[in-house]
């Protein structure tokens, strides 16, 4: 039996040529991993039988999928999803007290070796460049329980796989539960689950684009989960 998910989604953006959506933590994207039917693309499509993402989330992860209802759409998005003229924001619960308060990260992702996935993207010196700005939002002081987080605000200038759970790891800063990735931005050996279980607290914000069409500037907004709010 399938495993189970949320069933729910919110409209952010719906005309002719886009559909944007908030996705809930828990729910895939795409159908893999032992989920077919409970997934974002299957939803949407029974209410939207021409949407197709544009991109994908983890599982874990909430917020803005943008998806194309045309070709035309499509195309243009894709061409332009890892450059500058579309603007990704995140909000990601991070371990740790922040030093600083703002970081560019660079460090490279690449494919390693893991003794139980076979091979992971992770932090990686001869990896293909990436380039992540993270900004502190707030700091929570350490307990008994654990050392502190940091909420940060993440802009994306790559899209690299995992790319904000590996780069926030690789500077001393792994997200709160996340099973896979830790200090230094490597995987985790002894896992404690499967690699795309829950636990990490990560939200795909803001999404800012010119329409492909209309030529319109998009500026689109998911309210941010209850954990990533500010202290």
């Amino acid at each position: 039996m399938e495993p189970d998910a949320p069933q729910h989604f919110e409209v952010l953006l719906d005309d002719a040529h886009l559909l944007a959506v908030n996705k809930p933590s828990g729910l895939p994207t795409l159908p893999g991993g032992g989920f077919m039917e409970n997934t974002l693309l299957r939803l949407v499509q029974k209410q939207f039988p021409n949407a197709s993402p544009v991109h994908r989330l983890g599982r874990a992860t909430s917020g803005i999928v943008l998806f194309a209802k045309t070709a035309q759409a499509a195309a243009a998005l894709c061409a332009n999803w890892n450059t500058p003229k579309i603007q990704k924001i995140y909000r990601a619960l991070a371990q740790n007290i922040a030093e600083h308060d703002a970081y560019e990260i660079l460090t490279p992702i690449g494919l390693v070796p893991h003794p139980r996935l076979g091979q992971v993207w992770a932090a990686k010196s001869d990896g293909k460049p990436s380039k992540s700005l993270a900004r502190v939002i707030s700091r929570r002081a350490s307990t008994t329980a654990n050392a502190g987080t940091t909420t940060f605000e993440v802009n994306l200038h790559s899209g690299r796989p995992h790319q904000i759970r590996i780069h926030l790891a690789s500077i001393g800063h792994p997200l709160v539960g996340d099973p896979l990735y830790g200090l230094g931005g490597q995987p985790v050996e002894n896992l404690p689950g499967l690699p795309g279980d829950g636990g990490y607290f990560l939200h795909a914000q803001f999404l800012k684009f010119q329409h492909p069409i209309t030529g319109e500037q998009i500026h689109l907004e998911a309210a941010l989960p209850p954990a990533l709010r500010r202290d």
